[in-house]
């Protein structure tokens, strides 16, 4: 009767190990949560970039993970002279698996020369280090605003370009 028992027993439990693995998997919260973020990233002791957010949820115990800033970021990039450029947004997303970064909601790009792009959403491919959009977009460089729809550009914005163009305004000064 004892042995009985116990080959019951033992064949009665199972590894469960990987089901509470995926418990996270299963719910719809984030991973990890943090508020008022303010993290600077430095390579060589050389200040890369810099990033403020009130708040980031952390999606990293999905299948197709993700971080989430809901409530917009202030995010400064230094390049290799120290100049600034700097991106604002109401709400970002950063898609892990493909290093691409959804911004959205009054979305503004200014570089360390004053180029400034304003948009709704723009996508930043981190890999490519090209940015794009094909939302409404105005675009200010040097004396003259251009307006259009869609936007392509590399990082340093030395390739940035209006698709199409609805209009230019050139601003004296």
């Amino acid at each position: 009767m004892v042995t009985v028992f116990t080959v019951t027993m033992f064949f009665s439990c199972k590894d469960n190990f990987k089901e509470v693995q995926n418990i996270g998997l299963l719910s719809n919260k984030p991973i990890t949560e943090a508020d008022n973020i303010n993290t600077k990233y430095t390579d060589s002791g050389r200040l890369k970039s810099h990033l403020i957010s009130p708040k980031m949820l952390d999606f990293s115990n999905r299948k197709f993970s993700f971080v989430e800033f809901p409530q917009g970021i202030d995010f400064t990039i230094y390049d290799e002279k120290g100049n600034k450029n700097n991106v604002l947004s109401d709400f970002a997303m950063i898609y892990n698996d493909t290093d691409l970064i959804d911004l959205q909601g009054n979305v503004v790009v200014t570089t360390h020369s004053n180029d400034t792009l304003f948009t709704e959403q723009l996508f930043y491919d981190q890999k490519r280090e090209w940015m794009f959009t094909n939302k409404p977009v105005k675009f200010r460089r040097n004396n003259e605003i251009i307006n259009g729809t869609g936007f392509d550009s590399n990082r340093s914005f030395t390739n940035a370009r209006v698709l199409e163009m609805s209009g230019i305004i050139y601003i004296d000064e």
